[in-house]
């Protein structure tokens, strides 16, 4: 363990902010090579981002691509990777783009050493072959198998200790400033180097305004804790943000269920996680579709398909208050609460009962019908016979709501709410109305500059020595589209990242 004779600070030789899937994998990297590690985690359990997330990590060259016959490698990833940015392909970092598919084969192995276990792959185009692996048996498997992984290998795991400020001895970064549970100022020194690894900026008023622009500033994250506390303290000492406006949001999901689903509390036992592989690769898929449909319906994003057939967006109050088919989840974030119901009638709910009308979908696990939320998630599907009805079991005004939908259907533009046009009207009962759908920025892609060693970049394009960065942190400018791209990125970059800092010490620098 690290030695201080100073109540007022300790000296180490890595320090790692950040408790997530990144910082996790920065801390055990840097252990590994015989280094004292102490990781500060500001929230009373480790996960960040990582454990809000879906769980999917892509990667080629896997144990599950093998057993499947599939050939695959980094250069085709690498490739593919390009095809997922579309008109934005000039504004992404293709060096790390690179530095993410040739690490991954080796990372994905790294991650099933630890114990955890994986299914797939699964397809994700326009990936040419099945790279997307998802996480057994949720995505709190991460921090609690790699958590464990890091306890036992020595790293020094502080809870409920943020870090406020990073230190500086004449140019180099040489440890954190932070407060201790007890609510005490705390020095942590690092001999070797500083690996920031707090995640995004999604849930910063403040960064999101300097980085995005207004209107998306006040729209909630999905991890509240994502505060961009890391960038913060970066910038302040000279780093630079790379593409600090591209981020996903604002996106309308399901608000989550009032109590946690069974899914969401299974523990990643190695037993557990076994049996549901073996049973996703040799059960029929109608027996496991209930269970899937506990996930699929928690908190997913509702199919801009069913506003194309004719659903209408309204609001607490009632009011229809957008074009659906224009933007609506930039619509919906500006209202009371960021939140809207999704209404619809019979006609269209007989639609979206069966392939291809799904509701929501989570890639390569499944999708979800209407039925499958009235089944699992009474808590916003509403029925009723009359609109009055429906109104009252949505808590919403029934004269507003009636309408509403009475000038849609007479083709009347209301306020922000355009005329019908082509659109079927509202008008066979019963009447359904989903939600409430709350607008959410899901994640940030801003990051800081960093070279392909993960170091931090200043102002001046100079290497600020001491501070490296992982994850969202050190995301460099890489737009990392589709699934299983950011887990992917937190684990490689914070191998990659946690070995330098831990190099530093001997004034080396791993290379590959």
């Amino acid at each position: 363990m690290p030695l201080s004779n100073d109540p007022l600070r300790t000296v180490t030789d890595v320090i790692v902010v950040g408790g997530g899937g990144a910082g996790l994998a920065a801390a055990s990297s840097a252990v590994e090579l015989g280094r004292q590690v102490i990781l500060l985690e500001k929230n009373p359990m480790l996960g960040g981002s990582t454990a809000w997330s879906v769980g999917s990590v892509s990667a080629t060259s896997t144990p599950h691509q093998i057993q499947a016959g599939i050939k695959d490698c980094p250069e085709f990833h690498a490739e593919d990777l390009k095809l997922f940015c579309g008109d934005l392909l000039h504004r992404d970092n293709l060096e790390l783009s690179r530095l993410l598919a040739e690490h991954s084969p080796e990372m994905f192995r790294w991650l099933m050493s630890t114990g955890l276990v994986f299914v797939g792959p699964l397809p994700d185009p326009p990936n040419r072959h099945p790279r997307m692996h998802n996480i057994l048996p949720n995505s709190r498997a991460f921090p609690f198998i790699l958590g464990r992984h890091c306890r036992r290998l020595g790293v020094d795991i502080r809870l409920n200790t943020p870090a406020q400020e990073l230190l500086m001895d004449g140019e180099r970064i040489s440890g954190v400033l932070a407060t201790l549970p007890d609510g005490q100022k705390h020095e942590f020194m690092a001999r070797g180097g500083v690996v920031l690894a707090g995640g995004d900026f999604s849930a910063s008023r403040e960064l999101k305004a300097r980085y995005a622009n207004d209107d998306v500033a006040n729209v909630d994250a999905v991890n509240p804790t994502s505060t961009g506390d890391g960038i913060r303290m970066a910038t302040e000492r000279g780093a630079v943000v790379v593409n600090g406006d591209h981020m996903r949001g604002p996106i309308m999901r399901f608000v989550p269920p009032p109590r946690t689903k069974l899914i969401q509390r299974l523990p990643p036992i190695k037993a557990l996680t076994n049996i549901m592989r073996w049973s996703f690769d040799h059960v029929p898929a109608w027996l496991l579709r209930p269970f899937l449909m506990n996930f699929l319906t928690t908190a997913l994003a509702p199919s801009h398909e069913l506003f194309r057939q004719g659903a209408i967006l309204v609001d607490s109050d009632g009011v229809r208050y957008t074009n659906e088919l224009s933007r609506p989840d930039v619509a919906t974030a500006k209202r009371p609460g960021g939140s809207g119901y999704i209404v619809f009638d019979q006609p269209l709910a007989g639609r979206f009962s069966a392939w291809p009308n799904f509701v929501s979908t989570a890639p390569g696990v499944g999708y979800a019908y209407l039925d499958d939320y009235r089944r699992t998630r009474s808590d916003i599907f509403h029925r009723a016979d009359t609109i009055a009805s429906l109104a009252e079991k949505m808590r919403v005004p029934g004269d507003a709501l009636a309408r509403s939908i009475a000038d849609y259907n007479d083709s009347k533009p209301a306020g922000a709410a355009p005329a019908r046009a082509n659109r079927p009207k509202i008008e066979g009962p019963p009447f359904y109305a989903l939600g409430p759908a709350k607008a959410y920025i899901i994640f940030t892609n801003g990051g800081l500059k960093v070279t392909r060693h993960l170091e931090v970049v200043d102002t001046r394009g100079a290497i600020i020595p001491g501070l490296y960065a992982a994850g969202s942190n050190g995301q460099g400018g890489m737009l990392l589209e589709g699934h299983g791209h950011h887990l992917g990125w937190a684990f490689v970059s914070g191998r990659i990242a946690g070995k330098n800092a831990a190099m530093r010490a001997r004034d080396d620098v791993i290379t590959k």
